[in-house]
């Protein structure tokens, strides 16, 4: 599994890094977790900060996606914990630029749909899944620094993240911006059905055992509702520096 990078791609499942990604002393590459639910923007503000920081992203939402599509393709059952969690460690998933290749096939688009998104949160309930893709998530984090976007950044892969946000709007505009995003890869939507999707989604994210969607110890939040991405990106780098800046105070002190 390949994350996508701000500069070269790079194979965590081979490459290395901090063991839980926490802040900016011995040598360990600094992480900033970004969580929150579906149609927050956390994929846009995670490129932008990767951008502006020079860092590299980790689309943790897409893997889960990915396990979805393939375990729906092999024939599995969603609910099968062990058949899904067998298949998410035998599977090959990469980044490459703006694509997202499952297997080698391009399953950029058909993961991004709503259906694609329940199949990841019937998916991502399975401890065996989880366990699988945490491993490869934590040894995406290399030098300058990891922005990690999902839905338990920082509450559970990163706890030690030098910087926590949680991204937060009401559903209906997140339904909103997801009609758009869709009408704009020209795919067919409703706005009523993506709404109740969010909403179910929601439920399924917040309500699982293990790993549920929650505001992490420490997170700054952020309501992107009545905020363009603009104005969200740059409260977030505003974050992210005073983070650093901190982080490396308390390093030098040490």
């Amino acid at each position: 599994m390949t994350e996508r990078a701000s500069k070269q791609p790079h194979d965590p499942a081979t490459g290395s890094g901090a063991e839980s990604g926490s802040g900016t002393d011995g040598g360990r590459a600094p992480v900033i977790a970004i969580d929150g639910p579906s149609g927050t923007g956390k994929g846009t503000i995670a490129a932008g900060l990767a951008r502006d920081l020079g860092w590299h992203v980790l689309d943790s939402g897409a893997l889960y996606r990915c396990i979805g599509l393939a375990a729906e393709r092999a024939g599995l059952d969603l609910d099968n914990a062990d058949a899904v969690g067998d298949l998410a460690r035998r599977v090959e998933i990469r980044f490459d630029s703006d694509r997202v290749l499952l297997d080698g096939d391009d399953v950029s688009s058909e993961i991004r749909t709503a259906a694609g998104g329940v199949r990841a949160s019937r998916v991502a309930v399975h401890p065996p899944v989880r366990s699988a893709l945490l491993k490869l998530q934590r040894a995406a984090v290399r030098p300058p620094g990891l922005i990690a976007d999902g839905r338990d950044m920082g509450s559970n892969v990163f706890p030690d993240a030098v910087l926590k946000i949680y991204l937060e709007a009401t559903p209906e505009e997140r339904a909103k911006r997801r009609y758009k995003q869709l009408k704009e890869k020209g795919l067919d939507a409703n706005l009523a059905d993506l709404d109740k999707e969010l909403r179910e989604r929601d439920a399924l994210d917040r309500g699982r055992e293990h790993s549920p969607l929650v505001v992490a110890d420490g997170a700054v939040i952020i309501d992107s509702t009545d905020l363009s991405i603009e104005q969200v990106l740059a409260r977030a780098l505003s974050e992210a520096g005073r983070a650093l800046g901190a982080a490396r105070a308390d390093a030098g002190q040490e």
